[in-house]
């Protein structure tokens, strides 16, 4: 219930840019940087949602700060917005590093990545950055989300609902499902645009979206929800296909998520899976 509570919540107060920073590229350098330094499934996925977050809040100021810059810059002073533009580009690299770093110590992992560790990998991108400079970048993260750094991540919610299965009477093999959930975590976060193009052309039955219909579908790409029941569904259903109906019927259950929507949603992640239109 909380964790619902929350989802809605966040849904709720979607800023339209949701979902700018999680493009593929900077997904996998999270994965990738996080798998070199030995964290745990739940610090990446922090990782990506922390970057996620700031990096949006950190657009918004700086979109703010130009337009009260207009008339200084009418009268020669203030910044240009390429000037401000660059300044998320010139620190994008360490940003990424310190929510990584963060994520790190949320996770309660023995293998925190520290100032040393984060520095040397910096070092070796030809970075020069120092200490000091390190540790103001975290604390910009910080303030920046106004400490709330905590936030659920679709893992929490797809391991809660395992749970919830189980103690449903769902008996099902915990460990390979679990396995599975994972891979196809990592899949759906690195598969993302391509898994919700796909859902949103079934939802609107239209294979060339509308601006709007794009704009409104954001909610769904953003509904940890969907996104933990789509993944537990897709799993079974590989794993133990006659247990599938069963598990979806549990699903819709407890979540309220229709078991069309969960249907749809293991088939956007199954296309993709098996490269066929008919999984």
């Amino acid at each position: 219930i909380h964790l619902a509570t929350e989802n809605e919540q966040y849904l709720s107060e979607l800023s339209d840019q949701a979902g700018c920073f999680k493009e593929t590229r900077t997904v996998e350098f999270i994965f990738l940087l996080s798998e070199k330094w030995h964290l745990d499934e739940s610090a990446r996925y922090q990782a990506v949602e922390l970057l996620e977050r700031f990096m949006i809040k950190q657009v918004e100021q700086i979109c703010k700060t130009s337009r009260e810059n207009v008339k200084s810059r009418e009268q020669g002073q203030g910044s240009s917005w390429s000037a401000l533009k660059d300044q998320i580009y010139d620190t994008f690299v360490l940003r990424l590093v310190s929510c990584i770093q963060l994520a790190s110590k949320l996770s309660l992992h023995y293998n925190i990545v520290n100032s040393d560790t984060a520095l040397k990998f910096l070092q070796s991108l030809k970075y020069s950055y120092t200490k000091q400079e390190l540790l103001e970048s975290e604390l910009a993260v910080l303030k920046s989300l106004h400490f709330q750094i905590n936030v659920s991540t679709p893992l929490a919610y797809v391991e809660l609902l395992l749970e919830v299965l189980g103690h449903n009477g769902c008996l099902l093999p915990s460990k390979p499902l679990h396995q599975m959930c994972m891979q196809l975590l990592d899949f759906s976060y690195l598969m993302r645009d391509s898994i919700y193009d796909i859902l949103l052309k079934i939802a609107i039955e239209n294979s060339t979206p509308s601006k709007l219909q794009v704009a409104k579908f954001l909610t769904v790409k953003e509904d940890f929800m969907l996104l933990a029941v789509g993944i537990i569904s897709t799993s079974v259903f590989i794993l133990n296909p006659g247990h599938w109906k069963q598990v979806v019927e549990h699903l819709n259950y407890i979540t309220g998520i229709t078991s069309q929507s969960i249907l749809e949603f293991s088939y956007a992640v199954l296309k993709h899976v098996v490269g066929s239109a008919t999984p």
